[in-house]
């Protein structure tokens, strides 16, 4: 059971057998919590190396070595109200909204090595004010727009579905493995060419060609209760979604660095794929999160929905990452 307060009431989140939720004990908050770090002076390049800070980002970032990150993946709080564990993010304007984003991201663009690459996200209402505002500070190369497969039903307007992840890198020279994103695709129409497939090969499992990754993203599921990396963290990304992004931008040995963690899926996913990682996130419970999601990652390194070194299809029987 989880304990859910409300309006100053503690309730008891019931949830069924089934529901492989993450979720924390108080033996695991007193476990976890010697390992969250806070900042009040200079920290040095390993100091921040594997690390989870529980803090407000402005009160941390200024302590980070420049030019220390080799990839960064940012998912901050859309133009909408939501209740982040207690912190509330409320909707403003799209101008008022552009400048909360300008009032950390210079902040974070000076921990970017000159090589480095970065992934902003976001919906279809402020994707524009992120544009803007990456633009000014980085070369802006690319925008992957992903299908969240699932979304509230409208009467009026269209379903919202999909997100988007604004791709910018610091220069003109940066890291980027289009090989390590393949991903594998049954084949519907298996074309030969003097009776041997082309461009596809045939398994036990089926008729499958390995194909570059494009800028749609259609295999993507969001976490639920019956996948063990879901939290209850409200705008939580998939661990499929951050694995293309680090192994796309990224070498193995890389820093990974998320200013804002959540429950820790950039870093989980940074480690079970050989990368460095460092986070920072303001709210105690979600570092938590995280802590208990890095310890399980040393035992456990899959990945649902990719598996032998390639990313595959929904509904492949291939998802579970083993």
């Amino acid at each position: 059971m989880a304990a859910v307060v409300l309006s100053g009431i503690n309730m008891e989140k019931i949830r069924s057998p089934r529901n492989h939720t993450t979720e924390l004990n108080d033996g695991e908050r007193a476990l976890y919590a010697p390992k969250l770090c806070t900042a009040f002076q200079p920290l040095s390049q390993e100091e921040i190396i594997n690390r989870t800070y529980n803090g407000n980002l402005f009160d941390v970032i200024k302590f980070f070595p420049p030019e220390s990150v080799d990839l960064m993946i940012i998912d901050p709080p859309y133009n909408l109200s939501k209740n982040f564990g207690g912190n509330k993010f409320t909707a403003r304007s799209n101008d008022a909204y552009r400048e909360y984003l300008e009032s950390w991201f210079p902040l974070i663009v000076r921990v970017l090595k000159k090589n480095a690459s970065l992934y902003i996200c976001g919906d279809w209402k402020c994707t524009a004010a992120l544009y803007t505002v990456v633009n000014n500070f980085l070369t802006v190369r690319n925008r992957i727009t992903w299908q969240r497969e699932k979304g509230r039903g409208a009467v009026s307007n269209w379903k919202n579905s999909c997100e988007d992840i604004w791709f910018a890198t610091v220069g003109p020279d940066y890291y980027f493995d289009a090989d390590a994103v393949k991903q594998k695709r049954r084949v519907i129409a298996p074309y030969r060419e003097n009776g041997e497939p082309k461009d596809w090969k045939e398994t036990d499992d089926g008729k499958f060609r390995l194909t570059c990754a494009s800028n749609f993203w259609d295999d993507i599921t969001v976490p639920y209760w019956s996948m063990s990396e879901n939290t209850d963290h409200p705008a939580q990304k998939p661990e499929k979604l951050i694995a293309k992004l680090i192994l796309a931008s990224s070498k193995p040995g890389a820093l990974v660095f998320d200013p804002f963690l959540g429950s820790g899926t950039t870093s989980v996913t940074a480690k079970k794929l050989g990368r460095k990682y460092c986070g920072i996130e303001m709210n105690t419970e979600y570092c938590l999160l995280a802590e208990k999601r890095l310890a399980r990652a040393d035992c456990d390194k899959s990945i649902q929905g990719y598996s032998g070194g390639v990313f595959w299809e929904r509904n492949t029987g291939r998802e579970q990452g083993k």
